[in-house]
């Protein structure tokens, strides 16, 4: 990921949290800094390894700031993230409490280009 796509995704989530500090919070998240490996795993795509990474990351860096600072760890890239940006916050409780499925994207697309 080049610095100046995760600048425009900080900026994005900048802007869009005054947006969404209005609206009221109806949707399940999981809470990257306190959640559990078992909780963290409820989010899409994400197994137990992951998981893990997720947690060894904070451990090691201190608590996320921001949702985005998860593209830091090893597995997460931008389409990874964008699958996780509406289940994650970095404060309050986790409200998530089943796994989250997130469907894969065909294949035949990238073979008719071949």
């Amino acid at each position: 990921m080049t610095f100046r796509t995760l600048m425009c995704m900080t900026l994005a989530a900048a802007l869009a949290s005054g947006v969404l500090a209005a609206q009221p919070s109806g949707n399940p998240q999981v809470n990257i800094n306190t959640a559990t490996v078992q909780e963290l795993q409820l989010l899409p795509r994400v197994g137990a390894s992951l998981a893990q990474r997720i947690v060894d990351f904070r451990t090691a860096n201190g608590p996320f700031k921001a949702p985005e600072e998860l593209a830091r760890v090893k597995g997460i890239g931008e389409k990874s993230f964008a699958r996780l940006q509406p289940y994650v916050a970095t404060s309050g409780a986790t409200s998530l409490k089943e796994k989250v499925r997130s469907p894969r994207t065909p294949k035949t697309a990238v073979k008719a280009q071949s």
